[in-house]
């Protein structure tokens, strides 16, 4: 490659402005998600990484950099709330795959965190589309070639930034995932029951832990299902801090994970929920939250028999706290960016606009417990946003800028340059030969 194209290549992954830079986007709508609303002709104003304020028509602070976004919507950053992101880059090939738990030393710890790898083609690919904040998550896998096999948890997720600082992480240990229903029985043999269980038994092993931890630690061994790690982790799921992020779609397991969810006093968050349309009220009963798959409308497996496009506004009617990931499970990771898309179908099946839009910013980081810092667009709050070409949730709209806590990120992917390497076909050497 020419010089000049391989530090295109390399501006990929560079910021365009420093942190410390005052901007003041003019003109635009701004839907702050806060509790400001929907300001129009707004002056939003950017300072140290973080909002210093949103005002219809305001002053421009003297020395600021001036976008001027008239006719523009501007938007918090969005959220993806599960993915394999920088943990897996092709799928086929194991030495780029780093989310998948196996064996029974490290399970519910078993941490991802310092596997995300920043650099991936994929960070960008998807931060041009409007993300900014993604949930990293681990997962189960087939047994390896030693035979070593999955746990029903997974292990620990975390918040991490789609920019460039190498202080990627936003907030480790936001969840622990586990699997129930389909995909739990699976992992113990083949029931359902089994996996239900395991986890009781983990839990009510976690509950006694604490209570004799001092003797633990003194080498008085008791007969626990976990490791000592394993049941370390689970003490903030069983204080109430860190919720549990369950991979379960049938409406009869998720009764069941409401009662357990009630029993032990947990959070949780079901990931995939085909049928919790179907138990909306006893979801919004125990305070679970939802992860919903919007286009999922198929039987795609006797757990999804009852499927449905309208499942985002049946949760929203009941009260049900929910977000969006475009496929759930593992195909977050190369098409994690059409959330958007996600959030526009569940419009299209009767969710207000605003909800559906509030679903991928606020709601998302409420779900997790970083609201304080994400998801909306008010004073304090990290300087996350997104500049559209028109409605965000419209198929054919798409950012004009992405600020990732104050700093402009480059607009250009690996993507774009093979777009625009071969766009051009006019010319007397062949693309390859540049």
């Amino acid at each position: 490659m020419k010089p000049a194209t391989i530090a295109l290549a390399i501006s990929c992954f560079l910021p365009i402005v420093v942190h410390a830079e005052v901007i003041a986007v003019t003109g635009a709508t701004v839907h702050t998600m806060g509790p400001q609303g929907v300001v129009e002709n707004a002056t939003l104003v950017v300072e140290g990484g973080t909002v210093k304020s949103v005002t219809a028509a305001g002053e421009v602070p003297t020395g600021a950099r001036v976008i001027d976004a008239t006719g523009k919507i501007v938007t918090p950053g969005l959220i993806q709330p599960f993915s394999r992101l920088g943990l897996t880059e092709v799928d086929m090939t194991d030495s780029t795959v780093d989310d998948v738990q196996r064996g029974d030393q490290f399970a519910a710890s078993f941490d991802v965190a310092d596997a995300f790898n920043r650099r991936s083609t994929i960070v960008a690919i998807t931060r041009v589309e409007g993300i900014t904040r993604a949930v990293i998550a681990p997962a189960a896998g087939r047994p390896g070639t030693e035979g070593i096999t999955s746990s029903i948890f997974s292990g620990l997720a975390s918040v991490v930034d789609l920019g460039t600082d190498a202080d990627y992480l936003t907030r480790r240990g936001v969840a622990m995932v586990t699997n129930l229903g389909a995909s739990g029985g699976e992992l113990v043999g083949g029931s359902r029951a089994a996996a239900l269980q395991i986890l009781r038994a983990a839990l009510n092993d976690a509950r006694d832990y604490a209570v004799h931890r001092a003797d633990f630690d003194k080498g008085a061994r008791r007969a626990y299902s976990l490791s000592q790690a394993d049941l370390e982790a689970l003490q903030p799921v069983l204080g109430g801090t860190m919720p549990l992020l369950v991979n379960v779609n049938r409406a009869s397991d998720i009764e069941v994970l409401a009662n357990l969810v009630d029993e032990f006093g947990l959070h949780a968050i079901i990931n995939g929920g085909a049928e919790a349309w179907m138990v909306a009220d006893r979801v919004a009963q125990s305070g679970m939250a939802v992860i919903v798959e919007s286009y999922a409308n198929l039987p795609s497996s006797f757990d999804e028999l009852n499927a449905s496009l309208a499942a985002a506004k049946r949760l929203h009617d009941a009260g049900v706290r929910f977000t969006f990931a475009y496929t759930v499970g593992a195909g977050t990771t190369h098409n994690m960016r059409n959330i958007t898309q996600s959030a526009g179908n569940a419009v299209a099946n009767g969710l207000p606009w605003d909800d559906a839009l509030a679903a991928i910013t606020i709601e998302a980081a409420r779900i997790y417990g970083v609201d304080e810092r994400l998801g909306s667009l008010e004073a304090g709050k990290a300087a996350d946003l997104v500049i559209w070409d028109g409605d965000p949730l419209e198929l054919g709209n798409y950012p004009v800028s992405v600020f990732i806590e104050g700093v402009e990120m480059s607009m250009i992917t690996r993507q774009s340059l093979l777009r625009d390497r071969y766009l051009d076909l006019n010319r007397e050497k062949p693309p390859a030969w540049n």
